[in-house]
């Protein structure tokens, strides 16, 4: 009995020293390309650079709005998508702990009956010479184990664990996407409410300046064609107003989607009391792949399709399994659980496959090429990543001026409007300057609204761009 243990201990000491020695020669450890990540993957021509980086700061010291933090906490919550994305993440980590498993020898128990009778026709049966009826009981435990020589199982598992991180960082994605949606949503209905309010100022103005018309034809200072350019104004204004409403509707439809809710009204501040704490500080490239949850995504598939490839690879070498049977059986069911009706048998097999219809190579070539498609993507990501930081920091770097400049015109136009209106009462001047000088002042204002929704919507989407929304 000692001698058998020690040829066990022995066999299970080669086997091990043996896996261990021949995965290192067949697995490869998985290594970050080094030609993905570039020191100038953003444009910072115009400002400087710095160790920090915004990504790391909550949405919260972002959006210091107490409403629109509401909106984004329920958005948070509600959210069907990011339902989904947990979903999605508890069907990954059960793939994992399967895969961990694997190492583990399968093991099964149950009860048989089997009943037999043999042929009398058959060389068999005419020695037995009449029919006889066999009825036999088991109890039967089975038990096999593939010993991971060649890291085919410890690949498997890494690629399932990548998988598991992928879905993680799809939800960290979700959950960016999701707060900066809300933020701009949001900013967007504070915008449309500030055009709103001029265009409801400019219908009152407007009408007052077709009262004035309409007396100046009465003085006989101006013509019937005034009067029905000033009214065509007034309907211009008012048409405006109705688009407003209805792209405020809409909006606020889109967000109570984004909030898992029916669609309602949605409570919010003013355009002016908004704050948007943006201290530009880049950082390094490198922090891109550390903090945008579609770039670590497509590194942990880049890295799942390499232990996938590294599993294929061991295909093509011997597996060894080792099986095992035993229990209790016997032809009369009160003799089951005698000495006499115990019996037991094990198998070592080691297997190498030779002709196999060319599915080992093709699922080895298959693997390669996935590897090779999963490496484009993670560069295209992190490309990507790039351009969208170097896209919002020269959108959100110009905004100040190109509102100041904005303002400048507004001003000359509500100049050139009491202006002209001044020497058409004096007869002085044609009515036509004062209606362009109208429409021009209200696109100009209009114009100044949007620009300061262009300068937090590029906050936000610089905010996003370099990884942050999800912490």
């Amino acid at each position: 009995m000692k001698s058998i243990l020690n040829i066990i201990k022995g066999i299970t000491f080669s086997v091990t020293v043996l896996a261990a020695v021949s995965s290192c020669m067949i697995r490869k450890e998985y290594q970050r390309p080094e030609q993905v990540v570039d020191e100038k993957l953003y444009r910072t021509d115009m400002l400087p650079s710095d160790s920090t980086n915004i990504a790391n700061v909550s949405w919260k010291q972002i959006f210091t709005d107490p409403i629109l933090q509401g909106h984004i906490s329920k958005a948070l919550d509600n959210n069907l998508d990011i339902r989904i994305a947990l979903q999605n993440i508890a069907s990954a980590e059960a793939y994992l702990k399967q895969s961990k498993a694997a190492y583990q020898p399968t093991l099964s128990v149950g009860p048989n009956y089997t009943f037999q009778t043999q042929s009398i026709n058959t060389q068999f049966g005419q020695i037995i010479g009449a029919r006889r009826y066999v009825n036999q009981y088991d109890i039967t435990a089975n038990i096999a184990w593939e010993a991971d020589i060649w890291g085919r199982l410890k690949s498997q598992e890494r690629a399932q664990l990548a998988a598991y991180l992928s879905t993680v960082a799809a939800h960290k994605a979700v959950k960016s996407d999701l707060v900066a949606d809300i933020a701009s949503s949001y900013y967007q209905l504070l915008t449309y409410d500030a055009q709103k309010r001029i265009i409801t100022e400019t219908i009152a103005l407007r009408e007052r300046n077709l009262e004035t018309t309409k007396a100046l034809k009465i003085a006989g200072t101006l013509t019937e064609v005034a009067v029905q350019q000033s009214e065509a104004l007034v309907f211009n204004a008012k048409s405006m107003l109705i688009d407003i409403d209805t792209q405020i509707n809409l909006l606020e439809n889109s967000m109570s989607l984004l909030m898992g809710e029916p669609s309602r009204s949605i409570e919010r501040s003013t355009l002016e009391s908004q704050q948007l704490p943006i201290d530009v500080k880049l950082g390094y490239p490198a922090q891109l792949l550390a903090n945008r949850p579609d770039v670590m995504r497509a590194e942990y598939n880049l890295i799942n399709t390499f232990e996938l490839t590294n599993a294929a690879k061991a295909q093509f070498y011997p597996t060894l399994r080792l099986t095992g049977s035993g229990g209790v059986q016997s032809v009369d069911i009160d003799h089951l659980f005698s000495v006499n009706s115990l019996f037991a048998n094990v198998v070592g097999g080691l297997a190498q496959p030779i002709l196999n219809r060319r599915a080992i190579r093709t699922n080895y070539d298959v693997s390669l090429a996935n590897q090779e498609t999963a490496y484009l993507n993670f560069r295209k990501a992190v490309l990507n990543a790039g351009k969208e930081v170097s896209d919002a920091i020269r959108v959100f770097s110009v905004q100040d001026s190109f509102i100041e400049l904005k303002q400048k015109e507004l001003n000359a136009y509500k100049n050139s409007v009491e202006y002209s209106q001044e020497l058409v009462n004096y007869g002085m001047a044609n009515y036509l300057e004062v209606l362009n000088a109208s429409v021009n002042s209200l696109n100009a204002e209009l114009n100044i609204a949007n620009a300061q929704y262009n300068k937090m919507s590029a906050g936000v989407e610089l905010y996003q761009a370099l990884g942050g929304g999800w912490k």
